[in-house]
């Protein structure tokens, strides 16, 4: 849950006049009754009837002169519960008017402004708020196309308790809310032989061996204190603790096409938004199971770039991770890329580990890339998006050519586990579907590599 920002009401120039083309009906009617009443009285010296003329008059400028002095008197807020929500989840916006004023306001009218992907622009009317009161008031928001969405900035209409002007104000602050794919939980198999990313299969890094070669750190609170290193203690003047052992955690690479010419159709149905919530559940699986995972994307972009590997989940926090993941996949889209090339360059400088690709229509090149990346890492599971099935249905024209079908024999003879996707399908089925694929393999002789 995160706040929104809190301002005033910007001032609009103009200065009295815009208070006066504020005016409402009864403010414009009265004024004129005002006029006539005086320019009689003055015809006809009625001296009274000057008096009433001026009242009339005087009375909705004054009210629009106070309106118009109020202006940094009212201050609103906006707080997003949640900042980040699932595609097809609904977020809950809650808005705050604070009268910082000595003085009662009138009948206040709020507006925020959303985009329209998010639902109608919510209204509200705010009774009289008492000096130094407050009111709250909340809607919801919902949008199935994960995306960036601003919210705001907040509009406010004034009125007096007469009802002789209203004044439209606008607060200079706005919030963002961040619509991630959807993540569907995913069952604990053992793709590749190792069921987490710690184990005692997994490689371990000595530092140095010898009592006096241990390469040394500086002493962090909750350390044993039987890893001082005393000598090295005395020698530096602070407490130094050996580093020991190190786990490595296992690697994990999700590859995600995201080719322009590689999906056809569009919207939350489409075969490409269900590749982005395939890799955004892979994901949160991999980093849940202890694995440093990174985001690669067929432009060869890494995600998150935190070192030169672009790994991340070793020394951050996983849900910090995880986080700067789905943000990049809120607003992924397609490429204008033709080929896979770039990423299997990332992948040829150092990608061992588990390769979870997730792609889409493949030609007879693409299909010979993939068939190197394979080399290049521990193991390697593939989802292979058809588009032909996804834009016409199950009931594809007859005579078409099957093309996803060559594609995966040439994948599966170069040691991938891959899986066709059709339309519609569960994500956890297909994971259970490739460990199966694994297995067997395994059994008629196939190779196993890294874990998930």
């Amino acid at each position: 849950m995160t706040s929104g920002g809190t301002g005033h009401a910007e001032e609009s120039q103009g200065g009295l006049r815009t208070a006066l083309a504020g005016l409402t009906t009864r403010g414009r009617s009265f004024l004129a009754a005002g006029v006539a009443a005086a320019v009689c009285a003055y015809v006809l010296g009625q001296s009274d009837l000057l008096r009433v003329g001026l009242l009339l008059a005087v009375l909705p400028l004054v009210c629009a002169t106070v309106l118009y002095r109020t202006r940094y008197r009212v201050a609103g807020s906006r707080r997003l519960s949640p900042a980040r929500v699932p595609a097809g989840s609904e977020a809950r916006v809650h808005l705050r008017m604070d009268n910082v004023s000595r003085l009662p306001t009138g009948l206040l009218m709020l507006q925020d402004r959303v985009p329209y992907v998010l639902g109608p622009r919510p209204r509200f009317v705010l009774d009289r708020v008492e000096a130094g009161g407050h009111r709250e008031v909340s809607y919801r928001v919902r949008s199935d196309l994960r995306g960036r969405y601003p919210l705001g900035p907040l509009q406010l209409r004034l009125t007096d308790p007469f009802g002789m002007c209203e004044l439209t104000r606008s607060f200079s602050t706005h919030d963002t809310l961040t619509v991630i794919p959807r993540v569907e939980p995913l069952p604990p198999v053992r793709l590749s032989g190792e069921a987490k990313g710690y184990g005692d299969g997994r490689q371990r890094s000595l530092a140095l061996a010898g009592e006096d070669d241990v390469i040394p750190r500086g002493y962090r609170h909750g350390d044993d204190l039987r890893r001082v290193h005393w000598r090295l203690t005395a020698r530096y003047g602070e407490l130094m603790v050996r580093r020991e052992e190190q786990p490595q955690r296992a690697r994990c690479t999700v590859l995600l096409d995201t080719r322009g010419i590689a999906f056809a159709g569009a919207g939350p149905d489409s075969a490409f938004e269900w590749a982005v919530s395939g890799a955004a559940s892979t994901l949160v699986h991999m980093l849940e199971r202890g694995f440093s995972v990174r985001l690669l994307t067929d432009t060869g972009s890494s995600v998150p770039g935190e070192g030169a590997d672009g790994f991340a989940g070793a020394s951050q926090e996983s849900a910090d991770a995880a986080g700067l993941m789905m943000d990049t996949l809120a607003v992924v889209d397609h490429s204008d890329g033709a080929g896979l090339s770039r990423a299997y360059d990332v992948l040829r400088g150092g990608g061992e580990g588990l390769l979870i690709a997730f792609l889409g229509d493949l030609d007879e090149e693409q299909a010979t890339v993939l068939a190197k990346m394979r080399q290049r890492s521990g193991g390697a599971v593939a989802f292979l998006l058809e588009s032909d099935g996804w834009v016409r249905g199950p009931g594809t024209a007859p005579g078409s050519p099957d093309r996803s079908g060559e594609r995966l024999r040439m994948l599966r003879e170069a040691g991938w586990t891959a899986v066709t996707v059709p339309r519609g399908a569960a994500f956890a089925d297909l994971w259970r579907q490739a460990d199966q694929q694994r297995t067997s393999a395994a059994v008629t002789g196939g190779t196993a590599g890294g874990g998930s």
